[in-house]
């Protein structure tokens, strides 16, 4: 392992060295280095907060550094906008989604490709580039007159990914980019990378999947605490790389996964109940309960249900076998509305789109749920919801610097704290989380496990729907899996291993449900 990867390299494409950057007393960067070569596939891995993104926004113009140098292919530069990193060679693929919606899909792909915004439909060679760049990427690739809005966040996702391959930089950065996509459209990206990669383009990976770095890099660079702290070969060793971000060897810490081990809500009063409904036509139905104080997972490959079937928790679909339970009472779950009303509350996969609102404060964003508590002789009390948020920054883990700065000035692990805490703060007793993990680093994932962990000890009953295996293998006490529609399997806490959960993504022969 390299302690500190800022040597040049005779044929370095990208290097940074001795990188700083302040934000007001907030200290982002203190000391990042990063050494680019041709043809690799180079991850950037960290806590969020960690200096991955300040440092990707330095290398796409976003930002300027306090300190530091950038050079590329050898020689000084100074990247004062995102059109000089481009020109530069440098092009960026960000975890938000940043598209037009009301735009074609053509159009987004082409987007500033000539500084204009203007609309390219009746641009031949455009349309065949376009049309070739998405069948590789794509199973189903979207008509390019289609609403950019209209699609999927997989294929919005998939098309700001591609319009940067379609620029052919000589730096491609990946900041999360792959953590919308679903695993077929992941599957193609990767070959396409692995292709561009043997054609001489240098890739950096952002991602807080250890399974996608052990599949396509070359090296990893770890930062902490806005410093580099290390360079991993493609041999890099699991445990390894979590100490080096955290100080910790799991994903889940030891106490939770004992936890996990111990638990059984086996006896516990059911919750919320799901009798003979279709997430489908044609699908077979689905039946399933929910207990108090147990924490159970949703899995399977993208796209097979499980999605469909959160939302039934919530009140959308065929509900009409769906059922909240309190000691005798039997209620029905008829819509959203019914289901908040009945305590069950639900955490959207796409923060950006269904959770957060950008223009609001971290403040407001926590207290819009439950600002009935902070009423007091008529008004708002800010006090109030201040005091409730602090209760939840404490539990969270929550980083921020005031709470009336705008939450889009946060991390998104920090934002997906921020959100969790929202509905938390409305006093559940079911909670409905669909990858709540997507995109955050794995101190956050730790602050969400370890409290997830006391809240179902307290009585909470948690439905989780998660896209990493080894988040069901090490936090779940069961996994219902579904496959094509359905409700295919479920798997206990003993039956719970790597191999057989994903044996089950495929029909592999597993205890049905």
């Amino acid at each position: 392992m390299s302690t500190h990867p800022l040597t040049a390299e005779p044929d370095e494409v990208l290097a940074v060295d001795g990188l700083r950057k302040h934000f007001g007393p907030t200290v982002a960067l203190r000391d990042a280095g990063l050494c680019l070569l041709p043809g690799e596939v180079h991850a950037l891995v960290g806590e969020n907060g960690s200096g991955k993104s300040t440092l990707v926004k330095i290398l796409s113009g976003v930002h300027r550094p306090d300190a530091g140098s950038v050079r590329i292919g050898g020689s000084p530069v100074v990247l004062r906008t995102p059109a000089q990193a481009l020109r530069a060679g440098v092009d960026t693929v960000f975890q938000e989604v940043l598209g037009v919606e009301n735009r074609t899909v053509l159009d987004n792909l082409w987007l500033g490709g000539d500084r204009l915004l203007r609309p390219v439909s009746g641009d031949t060679s455009r349309r065949e580039k376009a049309e070739e760049i998405l069948a590789a990427l794509l199973v189903a690739p979207p008509p390019l007159d289609a609403p950019f809005g209209a699609l999927r966040l997989s294929d919005r996702q998939a098309c700001c990914i591609a319009r940067s391959l379609l620029r052919d930089p000589k730096v491609l950065i990946l900041d999360e980019a792959t953590s919308a996509l679903d695993h077929d459209t992941r599957t193609r990206l990767f070959s396409l990378v692995k292709e561009r990669a043997a054609q001489g383009m240098s890739i950096v990976l952002i991602t807080h999947r250890m399974d996608e770095i052990r599949e396509i890099g070359d090296r990893v660079t770890v930062l902490r605490s806005g410093e580099t702290v290390g360079t991993l070969g493609a041999d890099w060793d699991h445990d390894e790389m979590i100490r080096l971000m955290t100080g910790g060897a799991h994903l889940v810490q030891d106490t939770v996964r004992a936890a996990a081990r111990t638990a059984g809500p086996a006896e516990r009063p059911v919750v919320q109940r799901v009798t003979g409904s279709r997430l489908r036509p044609g699908a077979a139905p689905c039946d399933a309960e929910f207990r108090e104080g147990e924490i159970v997972g949703l899995a399977g490959l993208e796209g097979h249900g499980q999605d469909d079937f959160l939302r039934l928790l919530l009140g959308h679909g065929d509900t009409q076998g769906v059922v909240r339970i309190e000691g005798d009472r039997k209620q029905p779950v008829t819509g959203p509305g019914k289901a908040r009303e009945l305590g069950i509350a639900y955490v959207a996969r796409d923060r950006r789109g269904e959770s957060i609102l950008p223009w609001m404060s971290i403040l407001d964003n926590f207290a819009i749920a439950t600002a009935r508590q902070d009423v007091d002789k008529g008004l708002l009390s800010g006090r109030s919801a201040q005091h409730r948020f602090d209760h939840y920054v404490s539990r969270l883990g929550i980083k921020y610097g005031r709470s009336a700065d705008a939450i889009t000035t946060l991390s998104g692990g920090n934002q997906q704290k921020v959100i969790i805490a929202r509905w938390l703060a409305a006093n559940p007793k079911v909670l409905l989380l669909n990858d709540p993990t997507r995109g955050i680093d794995v101190g956050a994932k730790r602050d969400l496990y370890r409290l997830l962990r006391e809240l179902s000890k307290a009585g909470l009953s948690v439905v989780m729907l998660s896209s990493e295996v080894d988040e069901h293998v090490e936090l779940m006490d069961r996994v219902l899996v579904f496959r094509e529609g359905s409700l295919a399997t479920e798997l206990n806490r003993s039956q719970l291993s790597r191999e057989r959960l994903v044996d089950a993504f495929f029909g592999g022969a597993a205890v049905t449900a």
